[in-house]
């Protein structure tokens, strides 16, 4: 208030010295006090002009953008105009932290790996980030406002937002073709929504590959154990001499030998998937690794084949030598058990010029067709069931040593061709890899 009293004593001083000077003037013409009533009038209307003119001021720096500072007069109009300045710049510091939390916010959002969509009440769309444009195949920009079943006409997902029943997320199996979503809605503000959605595919093959792991698992272990289920019947219900006994027993033996690998095998594959990499400083010999696994060959083979083990220089590698005798011992066993008696298999070990070294498998067996060679690494996959049963394999010797292979942080190179044989190739990084005489000199 402390314009009020300048204010009133300017009036009261304007009116005064206007009446004094109206009072003067008309002396001379005999109405002085009409004069003075004149002047004091004027002096009034004189201030009311200036104080016009300052609040004329005032509004037409309203009136525009406000960038500038507010007119500065004394009194009222400064005060106001302060005041008036000093609210608006405060309102545009505010909408400025606003702006810049809403873009920090809708920044978080876009970098979730989940799509958020927002609805208004009309179910347009009011913003969505890259991942949600990505789901549903969006423009983030052009299709804002744009109702979202003309753009999203999944049957399921027009069910879900029609239906109004937002408890359970919705699946949306090969939406574009490509991916499955986990799609869930939620209501906030005057019937807005919110649409979040998950890309679920990696799950989804996850449980089906889980299903139909124990699937496999169970039709391996059923077999088995039907046989061997008919042998005992066999065994307790009818007299069999002793040559037919001692033949029971044997296919029994086989076909618990047969449970008691694919046992083995699985238990192989759980301790492979959970535990750490092998460590890349402890070094294995690769001529006892082809010894064991020649060995292991030959006793399979039983002088059906020719077998051929080579290297072209000692060396090691580095990592867990049971790991690296399962990836060699099984490349090496398939190789013999899918080539005819007669056949060649040749198994040798070579260092690259870049420092990395092979294990190259091959064979003159049966061979591959091409379009399965992608698929042979996935557990109990089969090229030919009934084949690969009578030879003795589980169908997970390959995904074995797919796992060893990339605990290594090597590659695996298939290559094969029906009646012209197959070449696995194992390579280890240089790393991994050194000649033997290198021990030697440290």
């Amino acid at each position: 208030m402390s314009w009020l009293f300048p204010r009133i004593f300017a009036g009261i001083v304007t009116m005064l010295m206007g009446g004094a000077a109206g009072y003067l003037a008309g002396k001379p013409l005999g109405s002085p006090l009409f004069a003075m009533m004149l002047g004091a009038v004027g002096g009034v209307s004189l201030a009311l002009f200036l104080d016009t003119l300052r609040g004329y001021r005032l509004l037409n720096w309203l009136r525009g953008p406000q960038h500038g500072i507010a007119p500065r007069d004394a009194g009222l109009w400064g005060e106001l105009a302060y005041r008036i300045e000093r609210a608006i710049r405060n309102r545009e510091l505010s909408a400025a932290q606003e702006r810049t939390r809403l873009a920090q916010f809708l920044s978080a959002i876009e970098a979730s790996p989940n799509g958020v969509m927002m609805l208004d009440a009309d179910d347009q769309i009011v913003w969505c980030n890259r991942i949600s444009a990505e789901h549903f195949g969006l423009d983030p920009q052009r299709d804002v406002r744009q109702h979202i079943t003309n753009l999203v006409r999944t049957p399921a997902f027009v069910r879900y937002l029609q239906a109004s029943d937002f408890d359970q997320p919705v699946v949306l199996p090969y939406v574009r073709g490509k991916v499955t979503l986990s799609v869930s809605m939620r209501v906030y503000g005057e019937g807005m929504k919110l649409v979040l959605s998950q890309d679920i595919t990696e799950r989804e093959r996850a449980d089906t590959m889980r299903r139909d792991f124990v699937a496999n698992v169970s039709h391996e272990l059923r077999t088995p154990l039907t046989v061997l289920s008919g042998f005992i019947e066999t065994l307790a219900n009818l007299p069999l001499t002793d040559v037919e006994r001692r033949r029971v027993l044997d296919l029994m033996g086989q076909q618990t030998q047969r449970m008691q690998t694919l046992v083995s095998d699985l238990l192989t594959l759980a301790q492979l998937e959970g535990s750490p990499r092998p460590a890349p400083d402890q070094w294995v010999s690769v001529g006892k690794l082809l010894q064991m696994a020649e060995s292991d060959a030959r006793t399979l083979s039983q002088g059906k084949h020719e077998l051929s083990f080579s290297s072209d220089g000692p060396a090691e590698v580095a990592g867990a030598e049971s790991e690296l005798l399962s990836a060699l011992t099984n490349l090496v066993t398939n190789a013999v058990r899918y080539t005819p008696q007669g056949g060649r298999i040749d198994v040798s070990w070579k260092m690259r010029p870049n420092g990395s070294g092979e294990f190259l498998i091959r064979d003159t067996g049966i061979g591959i067709e091409k379009e399965h060679i992608p698929r042979l690494t996935e557990r109990f996959y089969r090229v030919d069931g009934s084949r690969s049963r009578e030879t003795g394999g589980t169908g997970l010797g390959l995904s074995i040593v797919k796992h060893v292979v990339q605990r290594h942080s090597g590659e695996l190179d298939v290559q094969s061709e029906p009646g012209k044989g197959s070449q696995f190739r194992f390579v280890l990084p240089p790393l991994r890899v050194r000649a033997a005489a290198q021990r030697d000199a440290g």
